[in-house]
């Protein structure tokens, strides 16, 4: 089963309350009690050592009563909630602030020894086997002419100590807690901010992986995972669109090859069954070379735009006269101009002007615009040829007074085999490929072409070219 990245994250959380109780439980626990039972042994030893420099000392110096001290030690017995004794270095017990003052009846700590607290003031334990219970005892030396001569010893309970602890723990428990229901906001930022988006981008991936490019989704979010979303739903939108492109263009294809292949068989075979007579094949053979010589026009143009596609477009570039290509390029149309008397008005500037670019690949281009221009012109029209010369380009106008181009199909006339509406009656044996040819060509060479155009009046295409130097290409 595939683990999901929600249930890693579960995980996570879980794994961090578990460590946060048990470390509660464990470090923090004995760093408390130690805490506690340390800030108590100092409170404690400072009363010892009072004791030790006022109350006891008089006793040991004979300056007060035994009752006396008794008496303070009850006092101090009960202001701090301990025991308090005075005990001789042998382990007599002088007095007991919790027990009534009785010199007949001896009390001795068996195995008494100062030297057990191991250079600490205090210990922790039953004190000699003295009590039943864990006791915090801490020892303070009562001295007289630099001489020991008893111990003032404070005994509380470590149960006290431990129930403070406690008290402190489930302080720390109870911010843990609200610590851990709080931090669920960051389990919840995290589904509504991470998550889900993310669930929604992989359901879409998976439609995309398995064919389905017109799967919609949306991601609300301005941060990287909504730049993602938007990323891959562009991304699928271009791929579908390069499907249905590459759809059409099969269509395109088969449709324009199927029309003359469709023409050519049913003439041939016309001729072959007797339908059409001998004395008729001449002209219907020459419409069949017209027809070969239509899907000829198709496949180079197939060819040239797939080098392009594959290899790029490899330029020669040379310095070129072109005023000189304009002209014959004109001259090329001139008997198709005189049977729809069009005229070809060139107004060029200068006698010469050169640039610097493939030759071959821009009488390609003057072809195509030459070719669609006196298609779609009107008889007895003018087609316009105009260059002009600034800040070191060429700019070339090619402008007819034809049919026009629809508003809504400017931005689709540079799409391969696209044709308008308005123009299919006009352009029976066009490929659809010339315009997009003559822009990768402009392209290629670095430069623009734009068209503007109305319908019913006419369309001008403009596109530039770097000028040359021609002695310095020579």
């Amino acid at each position: 089963m595939r683990k999901t990245l929600y249930a890693k994250f579960i995980l996570g959380y879980i794994i961090f309350g578990f460590f946060g109780f048990v470390v509660v439980a464990t470090f923090v626990s004995n760093m408390t009690l130690e805490h506690l039972k340390r800030e108590k042994a100092d409170a404690l030893y400072a009363e010892a050592n009072l004791i030790a420099k006022t109350y006891a000392s008089d006793l040991y110096k004979s300056e007060t009563s035994l009752d006396t001290v008794k008496r303070q030690l009850d006092a101090l017995d009960t202001y701090l909630s301990a025991n308090i004794w005075i005990i001789n270095p042998s382990g007599r017990m002088v007095l007991d602030s919790s027990e009534p003052i009785n010199v007949e009846n001896e009390v001795v700590i068996e195995n008494f020894n100062p030297t057990a607290a191991s250079g600490s003031y205090y210990i922790v334990g039953n004190f000699f086997g003295y009590f039943d219970e864990q006791m915090l005892s801490v020892f303070s030396p009562i001295t007289n002419n630099f001489r020991v001569k008893g111990y003032v010893v404070i005994h509380t309970p470590m149960k006290a100590i431990e129930a403070s602890c406690n008290s402190l723990l489930n302080i720390s428990y109870i911010m843990l807690v609200i610590l851990f229901l709080l931090s669920l906001i960051i389990l919840i930022f995290f589904t509504e901010i991470v998550y889900l988006p993310l669930r929604k981008i992989t359901e879409a991936t998976e439609q995309y992986a398995s064919g389905n490019m017109h799967y919609e989704f949306q991601v609300d979010s301005e941060d990287e995972i909504g730049y993602l979303a938007a990323t891959l739903s562009y991304m699928a939108n271009e791929i579908a669109r390069s499907e249905d492109d590459q759809k059409k263009f099969v269509a395109n294809v088969s449709h324009d090859f199927r029309s003359p292949l469709t023409s050519i068989k049913g003439y041939l075979e016309a001729m072959l069954d007797g339908t059409i007579p001998p004395e008729m094949y001449e002209k219907y053979l020459n419409i069949v070379l017209n027809e070969t010589d239509r899907l000829t026009k198709l496949t180079n143009g197939l060819l040239t735009l797939n080098n392009i596609n594959t290899k790029g477009m490899l330029l020669d570039r040379t310095a070129f006269d072109l005023n000189q290509v304009i002209r014959d390029t004109a001259a090329a149309f001139e008997g198709i101009c005189r049977q729809k008397s069009i005229v070809i008005s060139l107004m060029l500037t200068g006698d010469v002007i050169y640039v610097h670019a493939d030759m071959g690949k821009i009488q390609q281009v003057f072809y195509n615009l030459l070719d669609n221009a006196i298609k779609f012109s009107h008889n007895d029209s003018i087609i316009k040829i105009e260059t002009n010369e600034k800040s070191n380009k060429v700019y070339i106008s090619v402008k007819d007074s034809g049919i026009g181009i629809p508003k809504d199909d400017l931005k689709l006339i540079w799409n391969r085999f696209y044709k308008s509406d308005a123009s299919r009656g006009k352009d029976k044996k066009g490929t659809g490929l010339g315009l997009s040819i003559t822009r990768e060509i402009i392209h290629a060479h670095g430069e623009h072409i734009n068209v503007i155009s109305t319908e019913g009046e006419g369309s001008e295409f403009v596109f530039s070219l770097p000028v040359s130097d021609l002695e310095e290409d020579e």
